[in-house]
């Protein structure tokens, strides 16, 4: 059954939140699909609706808007922001002493994870076709670390005191502790970014007098897809625009539980001739519960929906890189799968 031309926008364009399902959740704004609309993809129509708004960016984290786009680009964007930015992550761990209760394993596992402050963009893809060994590393693919610690006692401690902190020297031991060893040129090349992990209070081991760890390590340039220590991001993720509808005069004590049935600063109340009505303030603060749903009288005075083409992304970076930047080469990445599958078109076009 044709759905009513009235709403055919709101198919076209709205997700839908009902009591007991979500509607209009496909894409069917295609060719054809529906009679009078020219849906039909056009560039100069692409490049007039489309546009990126930065909401908020600081050091770690970046949330903005992409208007005018479908969710499988979104989500294609979503997913090279997590697996095909690359970043530079420790590889391989030559353990030379480790006396710490820690097993060498796990030692190795927990250094891989650490976030390493240095730009990618300044290195090379190591050549994996043989396997590499400590002498193999050269300046252009790979960053020289050391671990080399030893705890020992205090001997300025107090003899009545129970205090690891007192007691020891150098018992915990933190990223703080490893130190850049350049290889090469490295030491003239990046001398204005000295490159450490990004964070100094990352816990690895705790020893006790005796116990020492003498590691050296390197790390290469990799990719998310292939080791999730290499992904450049905490999160990455994207949700639609909330579209909040009052369908009727709200007002009262039925103003007040509507306030509270969503998130703090999306319903508001004002006064209008010694009543409170409720009004929309901003609908984006909304996450979507549909806790309003559940009040009979109130479930009818409200519509929830979601603007198809309006995604709000939010990227947190793991430190290595700021946000702007791994949004920046996330979009180099896709331009660069864009243009390789119109060669890969043109070819089978020639043959």
């Amino acid at each position: 059954m044709a759905a009513p031309m009235s709403n055919v926008e709101e198919i076209r364009s709205r997700v839908i939140l009902g009591e007991f399902g979500v509607k209009n959740v496909h894409t069917t704004d295609f060719p054809g699909n529906y009679p009078g609309f020219a849906d039909t993809w056009d560039m100069k129509r692409f490049q007039k609706n489309f546009r990126v708004d930065v909401v908020h960016l600081d050091e770690n984290s970046m949330e903005f808007d992409m208007v005018g786009i479908d969710a499988a680009i979104a989500n294609a964007f979503r997913r090279i922001l997590l697996a095909e930015v690359p970043t530079m992550a420790i590889e391989k761990v030559f353990i030379y002493n480790n006396t710490s209760i820690v097993q060498d394993e796990v030692l190795a596992h927990r250094l891989g994870l650490i976030p390493i402050k240095a730009d990618p963009r300044l290195f090379e893809f190591k050549n994996t076709v043989e396997e590499s060994a400590e002498e193999e590393a050269s300046e252009i693919d790979t960053i020289q670390l050391q671990l080399k610690i030893k705890c020992s006692r205090n001997p300025r401690a107090s003899k009545d005191s129970s205090d690891p902190r007192e007691l020891y020297l150098n018992h915990m031991v933190y990223s703080k502790d490893i130190e850049w060893v350049p290889i090469g040129n490295q030491a003239d090349v990046f001398a204005d970014s000295c490159i450490r992990p990004v964070h100094d209070d990352i816990l690895i081991a705790q020893l006790r007098p005796g116990q020492e760890l003498d590691i050296i390590m390197h790390c290469v340039k990799g990719l998310g897809k292939d080791h999730a220590k290499f992904s450049p991001v905490a999160t990455a993720s994207y949700r639609l625009l909330p579209e909040i509808t009052l369908l009727e005069t709200v007002e009262g004590e039925k103003a007040e539980r509507l306030k509270r049935c969503f998130s703090r600063g999306v319903i508001d109340l004002e006064d209008a001739h010694g009543r409170k009505v409720a009004k929309v303030v901003n609908s984006r603060l909304d996450t979507c519960s549909r806790e309003v749903l559940r009040h009979s009288d109130l479930k009818n005075c409200v519509k929830l929906g979601r603007v198809r083409d309006h995604f709000i992304f939010t990227v947190e970076s793991t430190g290595i890189l700021p946000p702007d930047v791994l949004v920046t080469e996330a979009i180099k990445v896709l331009m660069a799968k864009c243009q390789s599958f119109l060669s890969e078109m043109n070819s089978v076009n020639m043959e």
